[in-house]
């Protein structure tokens, strides 16, 4: 049958578009929908901030009256100003197991970005980093945590048929933070020297002043990862949406601040309970009853995700990040939560990579990052 692959144009285009991975896979024992509201939301040009320096298209493919696919390609300009690039991004993949749909769709998204002088596709991010990156290519046998996308074992073909290939790899540890002794000696007496050798202290989260705090992390977030590679700072406004989005997600608990002797944030840890425990009970949908087992389901997150974990590069050499470490494992003994994934990390991290291997953490996912010249 004929196959078209056209831009999304109506409301009920993209109420498509957002349910097609329900359809695809919801069979699938490991996939966890998200709230179908928030994804909306997510992809308004209206309200998501990232639009304010960036342009994106939504594509279906469509046969015989049925979508069997979609993909977006969207150019980030502050992206490409900050790194002297001219990338082309992708994401919000999915697809029917169907090689013609998928090479549709990327030629596409290829076509497109051609148009706006982008001379290399990257993805997928949903919109970059900062958001759900990375194709699943290891660990399709765990379901995917908060704010992290999962793939079935296909995709990867499919990418890679089209002439994509492996730019970076999003690498994902598990820890048991419950066992103190899994911890290597070395950081536990690097945390015990934080406070009386460099003046700095871990702190928890302070709920009543949400805005503020929420504004320090993610400052701290966009200097530790300056550098990174393909990273681009968060906005003013996108910081405070980021605060909207996570605020009912936080538990003063697991989101921990390290601040000097003058009161300055040098470096922050941000992790979450695993959410998607609770949307697996409601199926991604909070109405009409949703909102119930959500309440009860909540009290039962027995994991966390750490959404990002970083330090100001004048202290990441004075054991800040081991004091936050070490406290991860102080609160699996207070809490319901022994455990849990870091938010991923690049494959060439060295000295983070280490640092898990040093808490006894076990590599379980592997998100990978495609490119193709255009």
């Amino acid at each position: 049958m004929a196959l078209e692959v056209r831009p999304v144009r109506s409301r009920r285009e993209l109420r498509r578009f957002v349910a097609l991975p329900r359809r695809l896979h919801r069979d699938e024992p490991c996939w966890i929908p998200p709230l179908a509201s928030e994804r909306r939301r997510f992809l308004d040009r209206g309200r998501n901030p990232f639009f304010e320096h960036a342009e994106a298209e939504y594509l279906l493919a469509w046969r015989a009256g049925r979508v069997v696919g979609r993909i977006s390609a969207h150019v980030d300009f502050r992206l490409n100003q900050l790194r002297g690039s001219a990338w082309g991004l992708f994401g919000f993949f999915e697809c029917e197991p169907d090689a013609q749909a998928a090479r549709a769709l990327l030629a596409a998204a290829e076509d497109w970005l051609r148009r706006r002088a982008c001379e290399r596709m990257v993805g997928p991010m949903d919109f970059t980093l900062n958001h759900e990156a990375g194709l699943l290519v290891e660990g399709h046998d765990r379901p995917p945590q908060i704010l992290e996308p999962w793939h079935p074992p296909h995709y990867a073909g499919l990418l890679e048929g089209h002439g994509l290939s492996k730019a970076m790899d999003l690498l994902k540890w598990e820890l048991d933070v419950s066992d103190r002794s899994r911890i290597q000696p070395a950081i536990i007496e690097l945390a015990e020297r934080l406070e009386p050798e460099h003046g700095i202290r871990i702190r928890h989260f302070r709920r009543r002043d949400l805005a503020a705090e929420t504004r320090r992390f993610l400052d701290v977030y966009n200097t530790a990862w300056e550098r990174s590679w393909g990273f681009v700072p968060l906005t003013e406004a996108e910081i405070e949406d980021y605060a909207h989005r996570l605020r009912r997600l936080l538990d003063p608990n697991w989101v921990m601040v390290a601040e000097n002797s003058d009161g300055d944030t040098v470096g922050a840890a941000l992790t979450l309970p695993d959410y998607n425990q609770v949307l697996r009970r409601v199926g991604g949908r909070l109405l009409p009853l949703g909102w119930a087992r959500a309440l009860v389901a909540r009290r039962r997150i027995d994991a966390v995700r750490v959404f990002a974990l970083g330090v100001r590069p004048e202290y990441q050499h004075c054991g800040v990040a081991a004091a936050l470490y070490v406290k991860h494992f102080e609160m699996a003994a207070r809490t319901r939560q022994r455990g849990g994934e870091m938010g991923w990390v690049l494959e060439t991290n060295t000295a983070m990579n280490r640092a898990m291997e040093g808490l006894g953490g076990r590599l379980v996912k592997r998100h990978r990052v495609y490119e193709k010249r255009l």
